[in-house]
């Protein structure tokens, strides 16, 4: 059996995302329902002798001591005391900082593969724990598929799969500050009233989506000043409209725009129109994070 132990790591999207209120400790609650999509990183890991480096496909990704995948392969050897090496690379597909979680993707990778490498019998709640720490969309990432979600993102429950769906992935040649978003007197936050810790709202979402009634389901409360910020985005949402998706919207703090299709063969005819923009056809997949040998 091979030494190397491949990790694919999915990208998220954000079939629905509202903001409620920022915490104590600075960051914010929110209500989201997560979903796994095709497009994918992968992480090699092998062992050796006592160090931990990372190479990358990726010239534009910093591979220095602030990079998720090192950063969780040192908590992980923190928490548990392990000694023990590893040589990882990055073969990246995700783009960077796009609202698709590809960092926190990458962490959950490292923690499930170095945890496998180094047979430390981790649970993945274990993992969790770990991973909270390195970013709010990591436990989420660990999971995968289609999860309701609130606090940060990490309390999770997985809400029934709408089975293949094909997306449009819109891919903008533009940074899109989270910060900013975060602080923008444009980010209307919901502050209408919780019952056993939800909102109506996103009650109501969930219930839309369990009927595949995607146009009323979908929202994201930060395009308002998202777009405000970068008009652009809002074309690429009404180009993704006129062309053909049941519907369409903003993942995470941009800039990726997805739009929903009624098939593989609409999708792809959809990206054809939408050209010269950057675009990936994905389906929906059921796990956050893929192991082989």
């Amino acid at each position: 059996m091979s030494n190397v132990i491949y990790a694919r790591s999915y990208a998220k999207i954000n079939l629905y995302l509202d903001v409620l209120r920022k915490r104590p400790d600075q960051f914010h609650d929110i209500e989201t329902i997560f979903q796994s999509v095709s497009l994918c990183d992968e992480l090699a890991v092998e062992p050796a002798s006592g160090q931990i480096s990372l190479a990358c496909s990726n010239s534009q990704l910093d591979c220095g001591p602030t990079n998720l995948v090192l950063r969780a392969a040192i908590a992980l050897r923190e928490r548990t005391g392990c000694k023990l090496g590893a040589k990882m690379v990055l073969t990246k597909r995700i783009p960077l900082a796009a609202g698709l979680a590809g960092g926190s993707g990458n962490a959950a990778a490292a923690l499930f593969a170095l945890s496998e490498l180094w047979n430390l019998k981790r649970t993945p709640e274990e993992l969790a724990q770990i991973g909270l720490t390195l970013g709010s969309d990591v436990p989420y990432c660990l999971r995968g598929s289609t999860m309701a979600a609130r606090s940060r993102g990490e309390i999770m429950w997985p809400l029934e799969s709408p089975g293949d769906v094909w997306f449009v992935l819109v891919h903008p040649d533009l940074h899109v500050s989270t910060r900013d978003v975060y602080t923008s007197p444009l980010l209307r936050k919901n502050s209408g009233p919780r019952i056993d810790g939800l909102t109506q709202s996103f009650r109501t979402a969930i219930k839309r989506f369990g009927l595949r009634n995607f146009p009323a389901a979908m929202f994201n409360r930060m395009e308002e000043p998202v777009f405000a910020m970068h008009p652009q985005l809002l074309d690429i949402k009404r180009a993704l409209l006129d062309a053909g998706c049941t519907a369409a919207i903003m993942s995470g703090s941009g800039p990726t725009m997805f739009g929903i299709c009624a098939s593989q063969t609409q999708a792809r005819s959809i990206s054809n129109k939408l050209a010269p923009l950057k675009t990936t056809v994905v389906t929906s997949v059921s796990h956050g994070v893929e192991l082989s040998r």
